[in-house]
């Protein structure tokens, strides 16, 4: 989960857009690895995977909303709604570790603070 975190803080850090094909070929990458290789993440995972998910998801319903190609708009819709449901389920199993919705949120922007290639302790 690292090389996806670090990748989608390069990609919110950068002046210009990607184009659809990387967008849809990160997000098949990181759906991928949660569905055939994370296995009961530990904390720091579930905060990166959180923050990951939660990034495409954005995004996906951002461009949806802008984009004219309707192909593009439909495979965006599917996209935010899938990331969607892995947001809820980490969002969930960080309430069971105790956090409520504000230190969630807190965690949250200060990962988006944090940037690329920056790694915590």
């Amino acid at each position: 989960m690292d090389a996806f975190y670090n990748q989608v803080q390069e990609y919110l850090n950068m002046d210009e857009e990607i184009g659809f094909d990387e967008f849809r070929d990160y997000y098949q990458s990181v759906i991928h690895y949660l569905d055939n290789q994370q296995q009961d993440p530990e904390e720091q995972e579930l905060w990166k995977s959180l923050f990951v998910v939660e990034s495409i998801m954005s995004n996906a319903e951002n461009r949806g909303q802008t984009t004219k190609n309707n192909t593009e708009r439909k495979k965006y819709k599917k996209m935010q709604e899938r990331t969607k449901l892995y947001a809820q389920h980490f969002t969930k199993k960080l309430h069971q570790l105790g956090y409520d919705q504000d230190q969630i949120e807190e965690h949250f922007n200060n990962m988006l603070e944090e940037g690329p290639n920056e790694k915590k302790a």
